[in-house]
């Protein structure tokens, strides 16, 4: 950036002998450009008139100098910097997403919103780090949806910080099933189960805890062949549809199934439509859910480790056959689970 020196004042400090050298500073605004410059003047020309020449060429040629100076910069990172990350990178509708956040100084709490969902995350006690996970429905449109974060640092002091995050169109295919008709077609007694049901599992999704009780990355719960991706359109029977809002693994009845992560066991009881369910909470608004069981072995209420043996595969509630179906919910949206397997998380 270049500066101009148009600010000068000249002092002329002469020897105290006479023929002594005289001696004319220059001193320039702003001073930070050039604090002064020194001008030796032989005692020869050290008379009024000369002297007087040689000011009026200093305030005539000086003023009109310029001289370039290099931006300043900073050795430390701004103090207003805020480090947001997420992967995916590629998000797309119906996308679980891991977002880390690194905000300017240390904070006691950090709350963020995304998509009209409340964002919980939790700190890594080795640095000033943040964790949470979020996601992006199925219905989401391709856009860019601005994350906001507000955070309070120890001594009170409100931040806060917006990030827009892009959510891009996934690819999802369509299939057709056939099912016993009670599935499609209820009576009114199969009705008033469906029903109630429901009601089970709107209690249990009304009990999401904020806090984080995942630990590192999840797991598979079986090593088996995926048979149906999340996001298929199926046509049940040629009339019924409904979106696959899970992971289908084809294993036979009997295979031991294991909880993704750790977590608190919601619910573990049989449904009509889910047959023997087992819903585990993992904190920050994630839930999973295992279903057709053939067997269930963990409570309501009981604390699981990921790896741990919850239930054995089966083929109860609406199944074509024996299988595992699992699904990933957060926040009342349901989520790719192999995606969610994919990612590495702290």
């Amino acid at each position: 950036m270049s500066q101009s020196l148009t600010d000068m004042q000249l002092m002329v400090f002469k020897g105290s002998k006479p023929g002594s050298t005289v001696w004319i500073r220059a001193c320039f605004t702003p001073a930070s450009v050039l604090g002064s410059v020194e001008v030796q003047i032989s005692p020869i020309f050290a008379t009024t008139r000369h002297r007087n020449v040689l000011l009026a060429i200093l305030f005539t040629v000086l003023p009109l100098y310029s001289l370039e100076v290099p931006a300043a910069t900073s050795k430390s990172k701004s103090a207003d910097s805020w480090s947001v990350t997420w992967q995916p990178v590629g998000l797309v509708n119906g996308s679980p997403v891991i977002l880390r956040v690194t905000p300017p100084e240390r904070l006691k709490s950090l709350t963020g919103t995304w998509l009209k969902h409340e964002i919980y995350f939790s700190a890594d006690s080795q640095s000033k780090v943040w964790y949470a996970i979020a996601g992006a429905s199925l219905e989401t449109r391709p856009g860019n949806y601005p994350l906001e974060l507000k955070g309070v640092t120890a001594t009170g002091k409100d931040l806060s910080f917006e990030k827009p995050i892009a959510v891009g169109k996934g690819k999802y295919h369509s299939i057709a099933a056939s099912v016993p008709k009670k599935y499609t077609e209820p009576n009114p007694e199969q009705l008033q189960e469906i029903n109630q049901d429901k009601a089970i599992k709107e209690r249990a999704f009304a009990n999401v805890t904020p806090e984080r009780e995942w630990a590192g990355s999840f797991h598979p719960p079986v090593k088996a062949q995926i048979s149906d991706v999340f996001g298929t359109s199926r046509t049940f029977n040629g009339k019924t549809q409904s979106v696959h809002q899970g992971l289908d693994y084809a294993v036979p009845e009997g295979t031991p199934v294991a909880a993704l992560n750790s977590g608190t066991v919601l619910l573990a009881q049989l449904l009509y439509f889910e047959g023997n369910c087992v819903i585990l909470d993992h904190g920050q608004g994630l839930l999973t859910l295992y279903m057709h069981l053939s067997k269930i072995e963990v409570k309501a209420g009981e604390h699981v480790t990921g790896g741990q043996k919850i239930g054995v595969s089966g083929g109860t509630g609406r199944a074509t056959g024996p299988h595992l179906h699992v699904a990933v919910r957060w926040e009342g949206v349901y989520l790719n689970p192999e995606t969610l397997l994919g990612l590495q998380l702290p």
